[in-house]
């Protein structure tokens, strides 16, 4: 359940952005990537000269500042990558997305070098070590609630965000139909940015989260999570954002499933073998693609 909620939330930018654009942005796998690096960049710089304070308030401030420098990193992305190839040809985008991943992870390994950058806290250590007794003699530690709890929180907020708030219901106008939201007033490349931005906000506090609990962080492991996220977006339905959550938690559960039965050693082919089923009996996932009928 931990795992697939870590999923959902980088499924997510997945959907958001096929749901208003129609298109895979294949570099929100780097995003993620970035969000931890940030997270562990801004905890070091907490231990070291923020000591004083709670780790709690250094983890929720290397969450939030992951999260803003994320953002910022989907806003760029958008305006730079995305935005001028907009009415290009279907490949242009999709060419576009791929060779920003590419840089996106040769600029950390530059800028952090092809190593692994261990997580620099002994709070993530000491949540991990604090276990508890579930039913059926499971156990579970303090870090797996953490994680879940956060997600589900970020899930929920999200849900809000799209259907309670302003900009909400313009990203849901300008899904049904860009060219009548933009004749009715809506910015169609403000929801578009805005989208990228709550897109990869979420993607980075994922990061953050998995670094945390795995203790370390990779310049190209925002490779394989962007395939599994992508997976989970398709598994339920992409473009719909219930179907990302939906598709994320049972690809976390039918992963460890796999590794339960099966062992460990193709623990990565697991959830695509599944992907391959439900797409032979259900083409557009399980809740289906968000299509739109035009009037």
């Amino acid at each position: 359940m931990t795992l697939g909620a870590v999923y959902a939330l980088v499924a997510l930018g997945y959907s958001m952005v096929y749901g208003i654009l129609g298109m895979i942005n294949f570099a929100h796998g780097e995003i993620y990537m970035l969000g931890a690096f940030h997270g562990i960049l801004a905890l070091a710089f907490a231990q070291h000269y923020l000591a004083n304070f709670s780790p709690v308030v250094c983890l929720l401030g290397a969450l939030v500042l992951a999260m803003l420098f994320c953002g910022g990193y989907g806003f760029t992305l958008e305006r730079i990558a995305y935005r001028p190839l907009r009415h290009a040809p279907v490949l242009s985008p999709l060419i576009s997305a791929i060779g920003m991943s590419f840089l996106l992870q040769n600029y950390v390994m530059v800028a952090q070098g092809s190593g692994i950058r261990g997580f620099p806290m002994e709070f993530g250590r000491r949540l991990t070590e604090t276990r508890f007794s579930a039913f059926a003699g499971a156990e579970f530690s303090l870090l797996e609630v953490f994680i879940l709890a956060t997600s589900l929180l970020c899930m929920a907020g999200l849900h809000l965000y799209i259907y309670r708030s302003k900009m909400g219901k313009a990203m849901r106008a300008t899904s049904q139909d860009r060219r009548m939201a933009s004749l009715l007033g809506v910015d169609v490349d403000r929801v578009i940015s805005a989208t990228f931005i709550a897109g990869s906000a979420l993607a980075a506090v994922a990061g953050v989260m998995v670094s945390m609990y795995v203790h370390a962080v990779k310049f190209n492991d925002g490779y394989i999570m962007g395939m599994k996220a992508f997976t989970a977006a398709v598994l339920g339905g992409i473009g719909n954002i219930p179907g990302a959550m939906l598709g994320g938690v049972l690809l976390g559960v039918v992963e460890n499933i796999g590794i339960w039965f099966l062992g460990a050693g193709y623990k990565d082919a697991y959830s695509f073998i599944v992907l391959l089923l439900v797409l032979i009996v259900l083409p557009r996932g399980i809740l289906g693609e968000q299509v739109s009928d035009k009037v």
